[in-house]
């Protein structure tokens, strides 16, 4: 059984650990996830710890298998991370098409996120769900500490 709820206080080192695995397979042979390590953990540690309130997870058979946030509580999506080991199985659609749903009963009219570009999977994950490319930049990434070119896409909710 597949649950979608809002995250608890206490719960976020688990949710930094979900999203630590998510982040090493999505930049593996980008970067050296080893040697960033250090730096993503703080990172998703940090973001945690201060937006715990705006992270929803899903479990599936009572196992937390990954989450996603709104950092402003706007209409962004700031992250969505699935626990490799639970990926495939339709989860992230879930848990995307929650976020959807929130932002559209909060009058947001536009959905957006935004990833590495290079992150291929992830594109493709956004664009399948019927997002559209908006923009590429350069940014600094506090996880990967360095600039990256990061793609913005947005869906009309």
């Amino acid at each position: 059984m597949i649950v979608i709820r809002h995250a608890r206080q206490d719960e976020a080192g688990l949710l930094a650990a979900i999203g630590l695995r998510a982040w090493a397979k999505a930049i593996a042979g980008l970067a050296d996830a080893a040697g960033m390590r250090d730096a993503a953990e703080r990172a998703f540690v940090d973001f945690l710890a201060k937006h715990w309130l705006a992270v929803l997870l899903i479990e599936e058979d009572n196992r937390v298998c990954g989450w996603a946030a709104r950092e402003d509580l706007d209409g962004t999506i700031s992250d969505l991370w699935i626990d490799p080991a639970a990926q495939g199985r339709g989860l992230g659609r879930a848990l995307l098409a929650d976020m959807e749903q929130r932002m559209a009963a909060e009058g947001f009219d536009v959905a957006s996120a935004k990833t590495h570009a290079q992150n291929t999977a992830a594109v493709a994950f956004f664009q399948n769900a019927g997002y559209r490319v908006k923009w590429l930049s350069t940014a600094y990434s506090q996880k990967l500490d360095r600039d990256m070119e990061f793609i913005g896409l947005s869906k009309q909710l």
